[in-house]
């Protein structure tokens, strides 16, 4: 009977709710088929907030690289959300092309997985216009540049406006991977931010290849481009040092000993993580993630950017 009441209590223990976890039904669940692929619903709008990104970058990369989107290769991911405003091809010399297209692909890919797993919500209204970008670098500068900066202009020019989209999904799916319960979440989240690290290293390879180069017609070093960027996505995610550029004081570098930082991370090379607020915060343009604006003059879409929508 002693062995009975302590089995039974052990149970009762087991199945009941988590502070921060998933529900009694969902532990259920996992107790009795731990094969299970399936999410669950506390991981839905974590798994789900991304997609905003995904869209984003699949966007950029796929209009730089062939002049279209997503309505042409694969509307059915669109789920009717409106058209970007200003996407256009870029002037890519061959190489740059290709990684574009591939990084385009990928994130297609990515907009796959993600709708597999939840149901997802149509593209929010994306505004990638030479003008949002502009608007995006002098905010980094705390000047306009004459001329405005153009993202389509150049192969250098792309890569820098390239330099502004994946890291921000890294940091994310770093941020709420601790966050999400399920096997299958962690499965897929993991996976993506292994792909999204691989595209910000290029990108931040590409450009530290050209760190000393002067951008054209401005006269400034590529390095100062991202050193100025990622300052000015630590100023709007209000929560510390997160970002770094390719060059970096000695005593941010790894282990205080090198300047070059070819990957951004804490101080013992571990990547940043950040909140979807952070995240709004940055990619609105404004620090604030009720206000809209920047990448999105509507909103992000799903619950948790919902949330927060015009609240001051």
């Amino acid at each position: 009977m002693a062995i009975f009441a302590s089995v039974f209590a052990s149970l009762i223990l087991l199945l009941l709710p988590v502070p921060g976890s998933c529900s009694t039904e969902l532990l259920i669940e996992s107790v009795i088929d731990r094969d299970t692929s399936s999410v669950p619903p506390c991981d839905v709008d974590l798994l789900e907030f991304p997609l905003n990104l995904e869209y984003l970058g699949a966007e950029f990369f796929l209009f730089g690289s062939m002049g279209h989107g997503l309505d042409r290769i694969a509307p059915n991911l669109t789920m009717g959300g409106p058209a970007p405003i200003g996407a256009r091809k870029a002037n890519l010399d061959p190489f740059t092309q290709d990684i574009a297209l591939q990084f385009g692909w990928q994130q297609v890919g990515h907009l796959r997985a993600i709708k597999n797993a939840v149901r997802g919500f149509p593209r929010p209204l994306l505004d990638l216009s030479a003008r949002s970008f502009a608007k995006v670098i002098d905010k980094a500068f705390g000047e306009p540049l004459n001329p405005p900066f153009d993202p389509y202009a150049s192969s250098t020019n792309f890569l820098i406006a390239s330099y502004l989209i994946p890291y921000i999904a890294l940091t994310g799916y770093v941020g709420s991977n601790p966050n999400l319960q399920g096997s299958a979440s962690k499965r897929l989240a993991a996976g993506l931010l292994g792909v999204k690290s691989g595209q910000d290293a290029i990108i931040r390879t590409l450009l530290y290849q050209k760190a000393n180069e002067k951008v054209h017609p401005y006269g400034i070093p590529v390095a100062a481009f991202t050193n100025k960027i990622s300052q000015m996505r630590n100023n709007l995610g209000r929560s510390g040092l997160k970002d770094e550029g390719l060059l970096v004081p000695k005593f941010h570098g790894t282990e205080r000993k090198i300047r070059g930082n070819v990957l951004a991370g804490n101080e013992y090379s571990i990547a940043f993580d950040r909140t979807p607020e952070e995240i709004l915060r940055i990619v609105y343009g404004g620090g604030h993630e009720g206000i809209p604006g920047g990448f999105f003059p509507n909103g992000a879409n799903g619950r948790i950017a919902g949330s927060h929508l015009h609240t001051t």
